[in-house]
């Protein structure tokens, strides 16, 4: 007999094991954790006719040195350790048609050739309906048996979507589903098994928090997923369903505030994330949050709410932010709270009223609906950045060329020259020193210029306070690439996310090589951001992390490249003068 896996006879024997006749070396015991048997096998030693050692009449501990005996054993553990090698744990495989989360289980669909799993419409909060409107989110009621997440959730309630100026269907929500009950999430992922912690990135829609939901056709994750990352899109309650603040509301609240019901729901999904993302293979450890316009302005919101802490990794804001007077004056608690009885007065309704209105007679009220410094959810944003008080994490950040948009036609050189003074007053001779606005053309060109800068001054400020403030860099960009066809309104608001997130496919334009390769640019960025916190990697131009003392930004156009940062001069202007953006 050979010793298993030799063709000859142990090394030293003719035809046994030392000290043996015919047989393995036989011992009293069992192979460990067994009972007189080998595992899988039945008092044989595999591979033999022989008995394995233990069994009646074979194999007998006789004339076995000590030395013998040791050899024995170690060979015994050497064949052990193979045959555990050989049999390695088992991984979490993730079968789409069976996924448990909090509170039961799901199933969802995959792509034609099964590389992506979508899950569309997982709940992660209760309906925020009847007694639940105005309340934060609650948890999820469990559900029995497999609920399918396979078709779009209804957007939150909003006015039927329409296209205009730049925007057309592929910027919109689905005519259909839209209602109260809306808190849901969809899920992209090409991960195979829950051991694969996947970067995951959690995108905010926008629409000035009052439209836009996570279906938006050019928020689709498919093409994300497939460079290897899990994404995320959400709902969140919108206009005055999401951020309508009230005394009332206020003093049944538990936190004694009220008025920021969306940016609580976003806190809920992004915990919700936390929960269960690994059962779809992404890394809960590895979110990033990101978003465009009022998704931005979100992002920023997150980053220093102190209910956020934790929930996330990294923070992409593209075109938006809420420093400033803008933001500042008139959105303090009590302001706000004013403003919501008196809208309630108009109707002549107290909260109890109004929560027994249907949801259509409420979208009707015209209002303002926005975020609310609140001093729980929202600390005020000029003390917020300070070491130690906010979300400090990686930052990548921007804004694009022609970001502003204006209904309005410009004014006269004299009418803005008066709006000037009138607005900025001492500080007026010094802005148009900057902004010529000698000549009505000059002025209407400083007009769009100004219009423009809103977005980048959001972004450039809030670039500066994390290099100047924070322990991870910020990095931040310019956006100037003209999407081809018509209508042309240059690098449009909201024009570079399709290239970001993957999407040109999914928007009718006569796309150009040249912008696809810069969408396999700007996408590469945003994952690599994502899975490191830095946007760098192998084949990418090199994007330096921002130093306000010497700013430079990456520009996207039909070249990718590092360029100084644009209008330095006007976008310091609005720079507080107790910030000087100077290395410690």
């Amino acid at each position: 007999m050979s010793f298993p896996g030799t063709r000859d006879t142990f090394p030293g024997t003719r035809g046994a094991f030392p000290g043996t006749r015919d047989a393995f070396p036989g011992t009293r015991d069992a192979f460990p954790g067994t009972r007189d048997a080998f595992p899988g096998t039945r008092d044989t030693f595999p591979g033999t006719s022989d008995a394995f050692p233990g069994s009646i009449g074979r194999n007998p501990i006789t004339n076995l040195s000590f030395y013998q005996i040791i050899m024995y054993r170690t060979l015994l553990f050497i064949t052990f350790v193979s045959f555990i090698s050989c049999h390695p744990e088992q991984k979490s495989t993730i079968d789409v048609n069976r996924v448990k989360v909090n509170p039961g289980l799901l199933s969802g669909t995959t792509t034609d050739d099964g590389a992506v799993k979508i899950f569309m419409g997982i709940p992660f909060a209760a309906p925020p309906v009847g007694d639940l409107r105005w309340k934060a989110p609650q948890p999820v009621p469990a559900w029995d048996g497999v609920r399918q997440c396979v078709t779009p959730p209804p957007s939150a309630m909003q006015g039927k979507p329409t296209p205009f100026f730049c925007w057309s269907e592929e910027f919109l929500i689905p005519e259909e589903p839209i209602s109260e009950d809306c808190l849901y999430l969809n899920v992209w992922t090409p991960a195979q098994t829950e051991e694969d912690k996947l970067p995951v990135i959690v995108w905010i829609h926008g629409g000035g928090f009052t439209g836009g939901s996570g279906t938006v056709p050019l928020y689709n994750g498919e093409g994300m997923a497939r460079k290897g990352v899990v994404f995320v899109t959400t709902n969140y309650r919108l206009g005055i369903f999401g951020f309508l603040a009230h005394p009332e509301l206020s003093a049944e609240a538990e936190n004694g505030v009220s008025g920021n019901y969306g940016i609580l729901d976003q806190i809920a999904a992004l915990q919700w994330v936390r929960e269960n993302i690994a059962a779809f293979g992404g890394d809960p450890d590895r979110v990033t949050i990101a978003g465009q316009s009022a998704g931005a302005m979100s992002v920023n919101m997150l980053v220093i709410s102190p209910l956020a802490k934790g929930l996330f990794s990294g923070a992409i804001a593209q075109s938006g932010g809420m420093f400033g007077k803008n933001f500042t004056q008139g959105s303090d608690l009590k302001t706000v709270e004013a403003a919501g009885k008196q809208l309630a007065d108009q109707i002549n309704a107290n909260i109890s009223d109004m929560r027994k209105l249907p949801a259509d007679s409420l979208q009707k009220i015209r209002g303002r609906f926005s975020v609310t410094a609140d001093g729980v959810v929202i600390p005020n944003i000029d003390v917020a950045f300070e070491p130690g008080t906010y979300n400090d994490v990686p930052l990548l950040t921007g804004w694009n060329a022609d970001d502003g948009v204006s209904f309005a036609p410009p004014v006269s050189a004299e009418q803005y020259k008066a709006q000037v003074k009138a607005q900025y007053g001492e500080d007026a001779g010094r802005f148009l020193e900057i902004f010529r606005s000698e000549t009505d053309e000059e002025a209407a060109a400083t007009q769009k210029l100004v219009t423009q800068l809103f977005f980048g001054w959001n972004n450039y400020r809030w670039a500066a306070l994390q290099s100047q403030k924070g322990k991870h860099p910020a990095y931040l960009y310019y956006f100037k690439r003209v999407p081809p066809g018509e209508p042309n309104y240059g690098a449009f608001h909201s024009a570079e996310f399709a290239y970001a997130l993957h999407t040109l496919g999914k928007w009718n334009r006569p796309f150009t090589q040249a912008d696809y390769a810069l969408e396999d640019i700007m996408s590469q960025y945003w994952i690599n951001f994502a899975r490191t916190g830095n946007p760098n990697g192998e084949g990418l131009p090199q994007w330096k992390a921002f130093d306000a003392a010497s700013p430079e930004i990456i520009e996207f156009d039909s070249e990718t490249k590092a360029a100084p940062l644009p209008f330095e001069n006007e976008l310091k202007f609005w720079i507080p003068k107790d910030e000087s953006f100077t290395k410690n």
